[in-house]
């Protein structure tokens, strides 16, 4: 029997259900995997909350890493007592668990050097910042990126990232403390947004002209300050919805903030080309096992306290990457 955490219904952290499972054997192209630690990301809540429909009930996660037990038939890209790594969307459901089944294919081998908890802190937000960094925008020297949460994991890696490009950061973070760590991995600038307006002071920074390229992880609440922030032609990257729904968007906006471009991406996309897919996962493993990047595993749970976890995360309490324990 494995233990997993387990949903019948959608609504806050308290429909996170505890619960005992039969594994079983793993059928055609899949695999049988023990789990040494699963991520904690803030899409996790989309699912819990219904904005990522999903049929229930359902698992939870869709990021951990572990070792291979055992192989079905069909399965040749790994071999039973590989150490991997994995993230997906709903192909990789049910992250959430001491041991799974789940299919071979998102399956990523990792690399020497880096341990179960680094890998489950970084898979997702890794890849997230690779293809961020290195399909979102051509980047060069000198760009400047307004970069929201910045103290959150993905908002850490991405710093480190655009300072080994040469890229002036601007950051946002809700508390002092946050902007210390902010700027401890690379943002040039920080701006406290609970008591800064944002807009008005990338302006200052940047000299009125306004930064090539925003991140948005929040959504509802800093999107037209978002908006207000980019120079002309200027691009807008809505990374998530932390604070709520976009809701009411007039494309003609757009064209009255200064010809500015808007995307909302989404991983999956990203990662659906095996090649890509590797090609993205060897440069941040390779940043990472060099220690050009740094990965902080700054939040620890069990399994037991994926409630509390959550709860964690909605309200903001945590700093860089979070895991669950095995």
């Amino acid at each position: 029997m494995a233990t997993a955490i387990r949903m019948h219904r959608t609504g806050g952290p308290e429909v996170l259900e505890l619960e005992q499972v039969e594994v079983g054997d793993p059928g055609p192209g899949q695999v049988r995997l023990r789990h040494a630690a699963v991520g904690l990301n803030y899409a996790d809540t989309y699912f819990r909350n219904g904005t990522y429909p999903m049929p229930l009930p359902a698992g939870m996660g869709v990021e951990a890493a572990g070792v291979v037990e055992a192989i079905g038939p069909d399965v040749n890209n790994v071999a039973v007592g590989d150490r991997v790594t994995y993230t997906g969307f709903l192909n990789t459901l049910g992250a959430y668990s001491t041991e799974r089944l789940i299919p071979a294919a998102p399956l990523i081998q990792l690399p020497d050097g880096i341990g179960f908890e680094t890998a489950a802190a970084m898979t997702m937000r890794g890849l997230t910042s690779a293809y961020l960094m290195r399909r979102i925008h051509p980047f060069k020297a000198g760009d400047t990126l307004l970069l929201h949460a910045a103290a959150g994991g993905v908002g850490l890696i991405v710093s480190q990232w655009a300072q080994l490009l040469g890229i002036t950061v601007i950051g946002t973070v809700s508390t002092d403390a946050k902007a210390e760590v902010a700027r401890a991995h690379g943002c040039t600038h920080t701006i406290n947004y609970s008591h800064e307006d944002v807009a008005a002071r990338v302006k200052a920074l940047t000299g009125g002209q306004g930064v090539d390229v925003v991140f948005d992880s929040v959504g509802k609440t800093t999107f037209m300050a978002s908006l207000d922030s980019l120079k002309r032609r200027g691009l807008m990257v809505c990374v998530g919805t932390a604070s709520g729904p976009i809701e009411g968007f007039n494309p003609n906006l757009l064209a009255m903030k200064g010809s500015l471009y808007l995307t909302r991406p989404a991983l999956a996309d990203y990662i659906a080309d095996p090649a890509e897919k590797a090609e993205l996962a060897a440069e941040v493993f390779g940043h990472v096992a060099a220690g050009r990047i740094r990965i902080e595993v700054n939040q620890r749970y069990a399994l037991a306290d994926a409630q509390q976890a959550h709860r964690d995360l909605e309200s903001r309490q945590t700093t860089g990457s979070s895991v669950f324990v095995i």
